[in-house]
């Protein structure tokens, strides 16, 4: 992989006024893309594992790419313009006719979800990475507030604390 894009991880998702911050980033920076909810609830289903009766439609993507022998082999968020991400799904496809390598203009967040689900990298272009503000210190209040939360809420709710 080249030195003009870094790995990335979803370290987060909270609930936002109009839908749902995705905190992404590596040990040393975070920063943050918003999302619509129901895009939100898909990164945090697909971050906890849940199953679902019916696919939504990122499962539906990713079950037409393995039935058309596609593989999603990363996605990069490649730019920032005007407070608006945006990304690549880079998708390789192999059969008896030869190899090919598809590259197609997504949305960041609908990007995470189906490298979440299909367990492939997320990568980030440098020059957005160097651009973006720094939001460490928040997801740290913010996970710090939570764990306060869910200590008031267990011993509320046990009577023996």
């Amino acid at each position: 992989m080249s030195k003009d894009v870094l790995p990335i991880t979803v370290k987060g998702v909270m609930p936002a006024a109009n839908g749902c911050a995705i905190f992404l980033g590596d040990e040393g920076k975070t920063f943050i893309i918003y999302v619509d909810h129901p895009v939100g609830h898909a990164i945090q289903m697909t971050l906890n594992g849940v199953k679902k009766d019916r696919p939504l439609t990122h499962d539906l993507i990713g079950h037409m790419l393995m039935g058309l022998g596609a593989r999603l082999e990363h996605v990069v968020i490649n730019d920032f313009n005007e407070g608006t991400y945006f990304a690549r799904i880079l998708l390789r496809m192999e059969n008896e006719l030869g190899k090919k390598i598809i590259e197609l203009d997504a949305r960041p967040s609908d990007s995470i979800v189906l490298a979440l689900q299909q367990k492939r990298p997320i990568f980030v272009a440098r020059k957005v990475f160097d651009a973006v503000e720094d939001m460490s210190e928040i997801l740290e209040r913010v996970l710090r507030q939570q764990a306060s939360e869910e200590e008031t809420d267990e011993s509320e709710g046990n009577p023996d604390a």
